[in-house]
């Protein structure tokens, strides 16, 4: 596993296997967002199996798929609901992470600086600084 830490609550990771979900459940992760369509994964890895993986572990699961580059303020709405109302720390994952990591960005727009945003995602890996006018844009929306 690749988890990469974004805030104290929240982190990303590349497309995670159903045996992860009980390890990240020991170590204190609480909620699994899904941000990958079920058409770009085999069944064994498609919402209703991480689903059923992450239940068995104890985890809450939220099924907010994104296609790149059809993002859009629904799927950050949802991301931001599921990242404020979970209990605990929470995992978003996709292919290579990026699009939770987008997510992620674009639904703390207005909650934290975008400097401060933009610092996470390079310390996580992701240097999304290109985001910087978007990110703007929503905390103007805040």
């Amino acid at each position: 596993m690749d988890i990469r830490p974004l805030d104290d609550a929240s982190s990303v990771a590349p497309q995670l296997d159903p045996q992860d979900l009980a390890a990240l459940a020991a170590d204190g992760v609480t909620t699994i967002i899904c941000n990958r369509p079920d058409a770009e994964v085999p069944p064994s890895h498609q919402a209703a199996a991480m689903q059923a993986a992450a239940e068995a572990a104890g985890l809450a699961f939220v099924f907010n798929p994104v296609s790149m580059p059809n993002l859009t303020l629904e799927a950050i709405e949802e991301q931001a609901d599921a990242i404020q109302t979970a209990e605990g720390r929470v995992v978003a994952y996709c292919a290579s992470g990026t699009r939770s990591a987008i997510l992620w960005a674009m639904a703390s727009a207005g909650r934290m600086p975008v400097d401060d945003i933009l610092a996470a995602l390079r310390g996580a890996g992701y240097n999304l600084d290109g985001m910087r006018p978007q990110l703007v844009a929503m905390e103007a929306r805040a």
